[in-house]
C-alpha cells in the first residue's frame, strides 16, 4: 500500500457575507475533492492542541504524527534545518522575516513578496553589518530567513508578523529576557535596509521596499525519532515552505524540490502533484503541501483563496487522480485536510478543527467543505492520531 497526503495550507475558512455565506472552500468548484468526499471517509480533526499557537509548524507537526506538545520546539529549528544549518548547543534559531513597515505599522510581513535573490543580497548584507559571532544571518527564500543566536532565549515572546498586518509595531515587538538584543537587531536594520540598492530600485519601480526585519519563531534544535523508526515507512515531502523542508529533513523524510514551487499563488501546483506520483515508487508515503489558499487569507484576498483552493483540487488533487486512473494502481490510499483555518476576516490562523477526507473509505458527504463535513460524527481531538489511523 502506498499513501499520499495532500495539505491545502489555511484552505478551511468561514462563512463570508461577500459569498453569500459560504466559506471559500464551500464557494470554490473542487469536483475532484468532492469524488474524494463521496466515496471517502470525511471527519473533523484538531492539528493545534490547546494553549499552543496555531501555526503552520504545529500543525504540521500533528499531520506527520508527532505530538506538537512533546515534539515541537519552535519554528526557527525547522527553517535552520531546510537551509541545511547545524544548530549546536545553546544555539537559538529565529524565523527573520523582511517585511515592509509605513507610518509605523506592519503593512506587508512579506516585503511585497520580494524575490530570493533580492533578498539574499539584502541578508548576506545585514550579516556583514549588523551580525556577530554568536548572531548570524542566513539566507532563505523569499522573506524567509533565519537568525541564529547562541544564547539563552527561548523565554521571550515574540509575535508573527501576519499577526499584525495594520498594526503598529512599536506595540508588538518582542517581549521578556534578552528582548533588548532583538528589538536592538530589529531596530538596527532599518538603515542598512534604507539604504540598499536592492531597496533603492525597487521603490523606483513602485514595488514595497523591504524595510525592517522581524524577529520570531525561536527555538532549539528538538530531539524526535524519525518517521521510518516510528511508522516503519519510508516518505518524502513536497513544499516550497522552509519550515515544512525542515520538518521533513529533521523526520529523515526526502526532501524534493520542484521547479517554479513558488509557496504563493503562482505555484506549480501540477509539478508538485506530478513529483509525487514519481516519489510514490521509491517511497511509501509522500507529503505534498501547497502554501497559495493560507497566503490568500492572510491578504484577506477572497477571489485568490477561491483561486487558490480551484487551483489545488484541480492541479494537484486532479492530476494525482488521473495519475492513479492512468496507471490502473488501486493501492494508494488519500488523504487531504487543511493544516489549519486562515480565516479571511481575521487575515491570521486559528486554532479550529479542519475537515479532512481519508480516500478511498466509508463515504459521509456529497461535497468537501465545511458544510458538508459536518454531518459526519467522525472527530478527531488530537491531530497527532490521525496519520496511524490513514496509515492502518
Amino acid at each position: 500500500m502506498k499513501y499520499l497526503v495532500l495539505i491545502g495550507d489555511g484552505m478551511s475558512d468561514l462563512p463570508l457575507k461577500e459569498l453569500g455565506g459560504k466559506t471559500p472552500l464551500e464557494a470554490a468548484k473542487t469536483p475532484n475533492m468532492d469524488f474524494l468526499a463521496q466515496n471517502g471517509t470525511c471527519g473533523w480533526v484538531n492539528n493545534i492542541p490547546k494553549g499552543m499557537t496555531p501555526g503552520s509548524d504545529v500543525a504540521a507537526t500533528s499531520i506527520f504524527g508527532y505530538d506538537p506538545k512533546k515534539s515541537y520546539t519552535g519554528r526557527g529549528p525547522l527553517e535552520a534545518a531546510s537551509l541545511g544549518v547545524k544548530l549546536k548547543k545553546g544555539d537559538v534559531a529565529f524565523r527573520c522575516n523582511l517585511v515592509t513597515v509605513k507610518d509605523g505599522k506592519m503593512d506587508d510581513f512579506t516585503a511585497g513578496h520580494i524575490s530570493t535573490e533580492e533578498a539574499a543580497s539584502i541578508i548576506n548584507d545585514l550579516d556583514k553589518k549588523i551580525g556577530e559571532k554568536n548572531i548570524r544571518f542566513y539566507p532563505g527564500l523569499s522573506y524567509r530567513h533565519l537568525v541564529v543566536i547562541s544564547e539563552d532565549m527561548t523565554n521571550i515572546k515574540c509575535t508573527p508578523p501576519h499577526d499584525i498586518t495594520g498594526q503598529m509595531v512599536e506595540d508588538h515587538l518582542p517581549q521578556g529576557a534578552g528582548a533588548k538584543l532583538l528589538k536592538y537587531l530589529m531596530k538596527e536594520s532599518i538603515m542598512p535596509l534604507f539604504e540598499h540598492p536592492v531597496n533603492i530600485k525597487r521603490m523606483s519601480k513602485g514595488k514595497k521596499p523591504a524595510s525592517m526585519i522581524w524577529l520570531w519563531g525561536q527555538g532549539v534544535a528538538p530531539q524526535i525519532p524519525t518517521f521510518k523508526k516510528k511508522y516503519k515507512k519510508t516518505g518524502a515531502v513536497i513544499t516550497a515552505v522552509h519550515l515544512l523542508k525542515g520538518l521533513g529533513r529533521i523526520l529523515g523524510l526526502d526532501v524534493i524540490d520542484v521547479p517554479g514551487a513558488t509557496g504563493f499563488l503562482d505555484t506549480n501546483y501540477k509539478g508538485k502533484a506530478e513529483y509525487a506520483l514519481k516519489a510514490l515508487k521509491k517511497h511509501d508515503i509522500v507529503f505534498v503541501h501547497v502554501e497559495a489558499p493560507d497566503e490568500a487569507g492572510h491578504m484577506g484576498d477572497v477571489k485568490g483563496k477561491i483561486r487558490a483552493i480551484e487551483d489545488f483540487d484541480k492541479l494537484v488533487v486532479g492530476t494525482i487522480l488521473k495519475g492513479i486512473r492512468i496507471t490502473g494502481d488501486q493501492d494508494i490510499r488519500i488523504l487531504v485536510l487543511p493544516d489549519h483555518p486562515t480565516p479571511i476576516a481575521k487575515m491570521t490562523h486559528t486554532s479550529d478543527p479542519v475537515p479532512f477526507v481519508i480516500y478511498p473509505g466509508i463515504p459521509h458527504a456529497k461535497r468537501f467543505n465545511e458544510k458538508e463535513i459536518k454531518k459526519s460524527k467522525l472527530r478527531i481531538k488530537h491531530g497527532h492520531l490521525l496519520m496511524a489511523k490513514f496509515l492502518h
